[in-house]
Parts: C-alpha cells; sequence; structure tokens
C-alpha cells in the first residue's frame, strides 16, 4: 500500500511536468553557451518560454484534476528556483550587473528554506506561495528571457531591467520575512498531506 501511494504521489502529470522543467535546465545552459548566432539565443528563449508554460500549465492541472501532493509542492517549486538561478547565472556571464540578482535570490531562498525547515519541525507549512513570489518569479522570467532573446542589448537597458527585477524581489523578500516572522500568519499541518 505504501508502494503503491508512494508511485500515485510523484507520477502525476504535474510532477513529470515539473521533472520536465528540470530536464531542459542543462540543454537550455548547453545551447546559451554556446550560442554563436541570433537564432542560437531564440532557441534558448523557445526553451525557457515551453518551460514557463509548462509552469503554468501544472498548477492548473494539480488544482483542476485534485492532483496536489506533497511530492509536487516540493518538487515545482524547486524546479522553479533551479532554472531561474541557472538562467540568472549564465547571464551573469554576459551581464555582470545582474550579480547582484543573484546574490539577492541566494539570500531570498536561503531565508525560506530555512525559515520552512524550523516550521516543518513543527508541523507547519505555508499554504502555497504568495501572491508577491508569484508576480516576482513572472518578472523575472520574462525579463529575462528579454535578455537571451537580445544578446547585443544595450547596458543602460540591462540597467534598468535589473532595477526592476530587484525592486520585485525585495517586495517578495519582504513580504516573506513579515510572513514568516508575523505570530498571526496562518499554516496548514504538515500532517494533512502526507498519505494515508
Amino acid at each position: 500500500m505504501l508502494i503503491k501511494n508512494w508511485k500515485k504521489d510523484i507520477f502525476t502529470v504535474p510532477n513529470v511536468l515539473s521533472l520536465f522543467r528540470l530536464a531542459l535546465i542543462p540543454l537550455y545552459v548547453s545551447i546559451y553557451l554556446t550560442a554563436k548566432e541570433r537564432m542560437d539565443y531564440y532557441i534558448a528563449a523557445v526553451i525557457l518560454a515551453v518551460s514557463c508554460l509548462t509552469d503554468m500549465i501544472d498548477g492548473q492541472i494539480a488544482r483542476r484534476f485534485n492532483m496536489i501532493s506533497a511530492f509536487g509542492k516540493f518538487l515545482d517549486p524547486l524546479a522553479d528556483k533551479l532554472t531561474q538561478f541557472t538562467l540568472m547565472i549564465c547571464l551573469c556571464i554576459k551581464h555582470h550587473v545582474l550579480i547582484a540578482l543573484v546574490v539577492l535570490v541566494f539570500c531570498k531562498e536561503v531565508f525560506q528554506l530555512i525559515a520552512a525547515y524550523i516550521h516543518f519541525r513543527k508541523g507547519q507549512m505555508l499554504n502555497g506561495a504568495q501572491i508577491s513570489g508569484k508576480i516576482c518569479t513572472t518578472v523575472l522570467f520574462i525579463s529575462l528571457i528579454v535578455l537571451v532573446m537580445i544578446p547585443d542589448i544595450s547596458q543602460k537597458a540591462v540597467n534598468w531591467i535589473a532595477i526592476v527585477d530587484a525592486v520585485f524581489l525585495l517586495i517578495a523578500f519582504a513580504d516573506y520575512i513579515r510572513l514568516f516572522c508575523s505570530k498571526n500568519t496562518k499554516y496548514i499541518s504538515v500532517n494533512n498531506h502526507k498519505e494515508d
């Protein structure tokens, strides 16, 4: 029964789509870092667009067909964060100003990981991602895809994109700090998401 539930928890359509997003990461890195012509950058951008599309689809499927699982709640954000982090590191090779964004993202994710772990030990977890985090992720992906598609973009445009991304990151970071530190934040029980 445990094996059956384990398979049912992992091999769902949303989880397979998340695993697909993870598989796209090395493909994107290979194409972007070896790109020589504009078409190569377009292909890399299309890969990222497909990743974003599957991210939106898997969430819709999970909610619509009741395929939400504890493993999925871990895998989906993991795929998002690894894709985002890898994309930013690759872009830092061309646009050094983005290093500051990488540091900010790293600090935000480390804080969330530590805070989530502390509450998980208490049997608590946030009920999904916050709207500020979702908006931040969307803005980051759109702006970073633009940077991939336009390799010869001006430094001034890159600086403005970095500033806009930093603002959304700081807003999301502040929101999560408020949530995890507030006594009024409502958590859900981890036990409610374990298989029977």
